[in-house]
Formats: structure tokens, sequence, C-alpha cells
């Protein structure tokens, strides 16, 4: 059979199949985006904009950040969710996403159906910072002192109802014994500005997107909510060494590709990701903001979110946590 007709019948092959694009071209063959599902300054933003910087290096084709904000990261997991499946447009999502099912009754995504996990980006605890001009506490038993002194009367911003900030702001109150009244923002980059410019008193923030703040000045970090210090951060105490124990919580985030995407792709996304978060680059970068590299990945990956999606059911129901 002639050559040319060989590959004619082969071209058609591949066209009644209707094999995926990514099948019949190198992927990638032209830029891609990643949905970032808060404004830019955020935590989310504070580790996507390294991340894609370096994937742009390795793929040589530019990962563009498109953030799409608003009703604490579900307007942008929607966008994401229907997107094409063609490997060109990939979800960063975060906690907020495991915990958005126990406070949104009817989300118009699934990220357990509409998704395919690919990886944890980066995990950090929280921490709590306050305003050094609106709050003279130096430490936790000072700031539960403080706070008691002025029942309801501080606030404390969050990325939005249903958001990891504003969980970790309920649960500290529940465990605490305090009031303060909670202010939602469209994301944690605003609430940020609002609370340096003392329009909210203080913040259960994840440590990424309060570090540069932190070092800054501009901010006044109390404590984290985890078993050890953050690296990069070893003079911020734990809440269980300043006199809660139990008030532990970590702010994560991870990369999802809309279901239907090669498999092909994702796994090849996954490798690259890998070498990413190995890279020094980005080793140097995560540890400035408070991140070990993480190593869960695909069906692990999957398993650490459905746990999460859980164990935040759980503290709503007991909390009886409502949207505000």
């Amino acid at each position: 059979m002639p050559r040319r007709l060989t590959l004619t019948l082969l071209g058609s092959l591949v066209t009644v199949l209707g094999l995926p694009a990514a099948a019949q071209t190198a992927w990638p063959s032209r830029p891609l985006t990643l949905v970032v599902p808060f404004p830019a300054g955020g935590g989310t933003d504070a580790f996507a904009r390294p991340l894609s910087a370096q994937l742009t290096k390795q793929l040589g084709q530019q990962v563009i950040i498109d953030n799409k904000g608003g009703a604490g990261g579900n307007v942008g997991a929607g966008v994401a969710a229907k997107a094409a499946p063609d490997g060109y447009t990939w979800f960063m999502g975060a906690v907020h996403h495991a915990i958005a099912p126990s406070i949104y009754p009817k989300l118009d995504y699934s990220l357990a159906n509409d998704f395919i996990p690919v990886a944890l980006v980066s995990s950090v605890p929280q921490v709590i910072v306050v305003n050094p001009q609106k709050v003279p506490a130096k430490d936790l038993k000072e700031l539960l002192a403080f706070i008691r002194s002025k029942p309801g009367m501080l606030t404390y911003g969050s990325a939005g109802n249903g958001s990891s900030h504003h969980l970790a702001g309920e649960l500290f109150k529940m465990q605490t014994k305090t009031f303060i009244t909670h202010i939602p923002y469209r994301g944690a980059g605003p609430a940020l500005q609002d609370l340096m410019g003392g329009q909210v008193d203080m913040m259960f923030d994840g440590l990424g997107s309060s570090a540069a703040h932190i070092k800054g000045g501009r901010l006044r970090a109390i404590a984290v909510a985890g078993d050890k210090r953050a690296p990069g951060f070893p003079d911020i105490p734990t809440a269980a060494e300043a006199g809660v124990p139990t008030y532990k919580v970590a702010t994560w985030y991870g990369l999802w590709a809309p279901k239907g995407t090669p498999a092909e792709v994702v796994e090849k996304m996954s490798a690259e990701l890998k070498t990413a978060l190995n890279s020094p680059e980005l080793k140097t970068a995560w540890t400035n903001i408070g991140s070990e590299t993480p190593t869960l990945a695909g069906k692990a990956f999957g398993d650490f979110v459905s746990a999460e999606t859980q164990r935040w059911a759980e503290v709503v129901k007991a909390g009886n946590i409502k949207m505000d």
C-alpha cells in the first residue's frame, strides 16, 4: 500500500475514533490557563504565581493565572468545572472547597464528580494575625484577655463565608469561648488589605498570604494553628504552646483537572508538578511562606480531600455553623 494512502487512512481512523486532541498533538502546544478562584493577593495566589512561573519554564508554554473570585471560591470552581477537558485548563483549589459542601446547599459543581485530583501543591498552618495598631496583644494569652474585655466589639476578616478563614475563626471562638464578629470578603487579599488598613482587627489566615506582611511588620503574628512551628517562621509559637492545644487548622492548596481530561495529559502534568515542587526555586519559595514540599498525588490526594471534606462537615455540624 503506498505510504501516502496509508497515512490518509490512519488520519481518517483517528477522526472516526474521535481520539482526544491531546492524543493527536503533542501536549502542550499552546498556553495553559490556571483558574485561581480568589482575587489576587490571597493565599492561593501566593502559591499559584511562583508555580505557574516554574511550570512555564518547564513546559515551554505560558501558564496564565485567571483569578475568578467570589462566593468563598465557589465561582471560580464552577467556571473550572465547566471548562473544556482538553488539558489546557487547570484548577487550583484549596481547603475551602472541601468545606463548601457543608456550608452551601446548592453548589453548581462537585469537587468529587467534576474534577480529577492531580496533587497537593502546598499546606500551611493557619496563623492568627492582628493589626498591631489596633490590637495591643503580643501573644495568645494577651489576645484572649483583650477579646474578653470587649465581647463582640472586635472583628475578624475572612476570604468569604464558608472559607477556611471563616471556619478557623468560628472554631477558635468555640474552643476559647469568645465572641468576635465575622466580616466576610471576596478573598483573602481584600480582607488582608482591610486588616492592614484598620477596617478589621484580626484574621485567621493561611500563613502563605500573611507571610510577607508579618515579615514587613504590617501584621503581628500571635500563633500558628499546627502541631509544630512553621518552616521559615521559628519565632511564631503554636496555639498549643500558647495554651489552646486543640486549635489545629491547616490551609492547603491542590491542583485538579476538569473531568474528562485525557489520562496521559493528567499524568504528564502530575510529573511536571512533582518536578516543579522539588525545584530549588519552589522549595525556597515555599519555605519563605511557611510550607513544606508535599508528596500527595493522584488517588492519595483524592482520598485526602475526601477525608478533609468529612472532617469539616463534622466541625460545621458540631458548631452549628451557618452562613452569615
